[in-house]
């Protein structure tokens, strides 16, 4: 249950990330999204300390502040320099004492594990697309095309561009090939869902709110090769699909297709334990609904989805924000006792 308070009544630790190896236009853009963010709390009537994290040394940043005074707003997506440790991140916020916002340690580990979460969906009837896990040579009985290659273990769409889309054999050979050894990792082998794409975010516990769904608009592009969500389409300014690909929010869906989106993103948030938020993404096609990824401590940056998602259904991004502080109050051992 969402424990509701005066917003002056919940101070918050501003925890992310701020890696000094990163480039100039990289960290110049993650310390614009930390103001705004700020701000956005700040306009809601939270007082906000920020908390830079520059190193690994997570306990020495949060020893001058109280566990019982405050809640941790993670905004941590890992240690500089350490890989896949946003997991890392909570389980040393837990054994400190804090209440912080997003899921817990055992949901982050999973999400990075592809084939596991595969397994999970597969378990639990939630429709993904089929695929296989390649730990060396390529497989002789895969026969789907187009497929996409993408290495098993990683966020971001690491490794994710048209070169991963395979259109016969011997170009899911050479894909293969680079994940193994670009990437030092196995391979996952997806069927690709050449359909219409959505993002679902989701808010709460147990009463969980669906926010109006994102559709990625690939309507510039004929070939199915440039049809999806690559590295550069998030994260490099100028290139083709970073300028291309439109989020469209709401998305245009009949009420069948509404119904079928929210439930399918239902079922995956709750199956997969996401806390306070989280997103979905989905494929349609032929009147089904595929889980491509689940996304808990989804990105909160001013221009991403989530927030898009917000503004439609008439939440200010400092409005959803404060939501994600309020749900994770309800858990600290001070202020979720006041009702």
């Amino acid at each position: 249950m969402e424990v509701r308070h005066r917003p002056a009544d919940l101070p918050v630790l501003l925890l992310h990330n701020l890696d000094p190896l990163w480039e100039r236009g990289a960290l110049d853009a993650t310390l614009d999204a930390v103001r705004q963010l700020k701000a956005a709390l700040e306009e809601q009537g939270h007082s906000v300390v920020e908390a830079p994290v520059r190193d690994t040394d997570l306990d020495r940043i949060l020893q001058p502040y109280s566990p019982d005074r405050l809640i941790v707003f993670n905004w941590c997506e890992e240690l500089p320099g350490s890989t896949r440790s946003d997991a890392r991140v909570a389980e040393v916020l837990e054994y400190m004492g804090f209440t912080y916002t997003g899921s817990p340690p055992e949901v982050l580990t999973l999400s990075w594990d592809k084939p596991s979460c595969k397994s999970v969906m597969n378990h639990y009837g939630i429709l993904t697309p089929s695929w296989q896990l390649v730990t060396s040579e390529p497989p002789d009985d895969w026969n789907r095309f187009p497929a996409i290659v993408k290495p098993a273990f990683e966020h971001c769409s690491v490794g994710i561009s048209r070169e991963a889309v395979a259109m016969n054999p011997d170009e899911l050979a050479s894909r293969i090939a680079f994940v193994h050894e670009e990437l030092q990792q196995a391979a996952l082998i997806e069927d690709f869902i050449d359909g219409r794409e959505f993002h679902v975010t989701l808010l709460g516990n147990g009463v969980v709110e669906i926010l109006p769904p994102a559709e990625m608009d690939y309507s510039a592009f004929d070939n199915p090769r440039d049809r999806l969500c690559s590295f550069d389409s998030k994260f490099t300014p100028g290139s083709i699909p970073y300028e291309s690909i439109e989020i469209r929010v709401p998305a245009r869906l009949n009420a069948r297709e509404q119904d079928q989106l929210k439930d399918v993103a239902m079922r995956a948030y709750e199956v997969f334990n996401c806390r306070d938020y989280g997103r979905i993404d989905l494929r349609s096609v032929n009147g089904q609904m595929y889980v491509l990824d689940i996304n808990p401590n989804a990105d909160v940056s001013p221009d991403t989805s989530l927030a898009l998602a917000a503004e439609s259904a008439g939440l200010s991004y400092g409005m959803v924000a404060s939501r994600l502080v309020h749900l994770a109050a309800a858990r600290h051992p001070l202020f979720g006792a006041i009702s």
